[in-house]
């Protein structure tokens, strides 16, 4: 590893000093379509000239808009901002003739899109050409922090074994193209095809992830942190450990629901670390494994131990998880929500959305569109 500043390094270091304890924060990127053929309608730049920039922001794709929701106390909370969100943009778009819908990818559009012309996505434009144009993928980002820059290291290192859990409980894009993968959601293979995607390294130290950020600028491969797009990162700029596995969700519930089991899940593992536990880290390939069988199978496929090899379904894995979990989400305030994630275990998200197919892509986008808000 080459030797990075002290300065760089406890900068770093700094911004997970000053977290305030597991507030969370959550960001969704949402599809903008067209009213009347529902297909993805590319004019993010021109709506988010009538929204407030602070909560709303524009994306790779010419047709996301992302909501950018404020650190909360509660899951209930960061839920009721962002239903209000939600709100804005629907009536906002609805001036243009235009609706909005959260999945993971559009059923049933072109599978090579507009980008935004945005002079920060330059570089990504050039670089990845058609891959990026490949890139219409939706996604639900879970911020949590967890202050103690050793403890936030400790935690994000042991939350990487559980990611293909919650990408198997929040899967919801099996459609590509208008027709169906087989896949529980074919995000993530869409979104492999950049680098820096999948089950996040183990870092060792935080000289090891300023070095990393170091290596991009100097190499040219990504110039800013926040091309480190793995399904986890510990976000230098919010002091988080930021959850990107998920795909976007239909609904706020769906979303409340995926955000209270990161967020129970980041307490556990800080209480853990707090009572001297070593938490340790799976190796990425283990963990890939898992996060293979939920993007096929979501939550009908199986769970590996990444440690011992022993096998059992992800649907038990998920449920005994959720059950550890349920004395703190009380503790936290959101049980509600957490029972949520109960719905989805019982409902996959890829399933219910086969079902509002019903053989006709074009309908599940109507029955997305129709619980927006709902």
């Amino acid at each position: 590893m080459a030797t990075v500043s002290n300065a760089a390094v406890a900068e770093l270091r700094a911004r997970f000093e000053l977290a305030t304890d597991l507030t969370v924060g959550i960001e969704e990127e949402l599809m903008l379509l067209d009213a009347g053929s529902l297909d993805l309608a590319p004019r993010a730049s021109e709506l988010l000239r009538r929204l407030d920039r602070r909560r709303f922001t524009g994306e790779l794709p010419a047709a996301q808009i992302e909501i950018v929701g404020p650190p909360s106390e509660t899951v209930g909370e960061a839920a009721a901002a962002l239903r209000a969100d939600r709100r804005t943009l629907e009536v906002e778009a609805a001036r243009s003739g235009l609706a909005v819908a959260g999945c993971g990818v559009h059923p049933f559009t072109q599978v090579e899109g507009r980008l935004s012309e945005a002079p920060r996505y330059e570089h990504t434009r050039s670089e990845y050409g058609a891959v990026a144009r490949l890139q219409l993928v939706f996604g639900l980002h879970v911020h949590v922090a967890v202050p103690g820059a050793d403890r936030a290291l400790a935690v994000y290192n042991a939350l990487r074994e559980e990611l293909p859990a919650l990408a198997a409980l929040g899967a919801d894009a099996p459609f590509l193209g208008g027709r169906d993968t087989g896949l529980a959601s074919v995000r993530p293979k869409l979104c492999d095809l950049l680098p820096r995607q999948g089950v996040p390294p183990a870092l060792p130290s935080w000289e090891a992830l300023a070095d990393a950020f170091a290596w991009g600028r100097r190499g040219g491969t990504f110039h800013d942190p926040a091309q480190w797009w793995w399904d986890a990162r510990l976000h230098p700029v919010f002091g988080t450990i930021e959850v990107r596995v998920c795909d976007a969700q239909a609904t706020v519930d769906d979303v409340a629901a995926l955000a209270a089991v990161v967020q129970t899940l980041a307490a556990a593992l800080a209480e853990r670390y707090d009572a001297g536990e070593t938490l340790g880290a799976a190796p990425a390939w283990r963990i890939a494994e898992n996060r293979w069988s939920a993007c096929r199978h979501g939550v009908e496929g199986w769970w590996v131990d990444v440690r011992t090899g022993r096998r059992e379904p992800m649907r038990d894995h998920i449920a005994a998880l959720l059950d550890e979990l349920e004395p703190l989400a009380r503790g936290l305030g959101c049980a509600a929500e957490l029972d949520g994630a109960r719905r989805l275990l019982a409902h996959p998200p890829a399933a219910s959305a086969r079902e509002a197919a019903a053989g006709d892509p074009r309908a599940l986008v109507a029955w997305l569109a129709d619980r927006f808000t709902g």
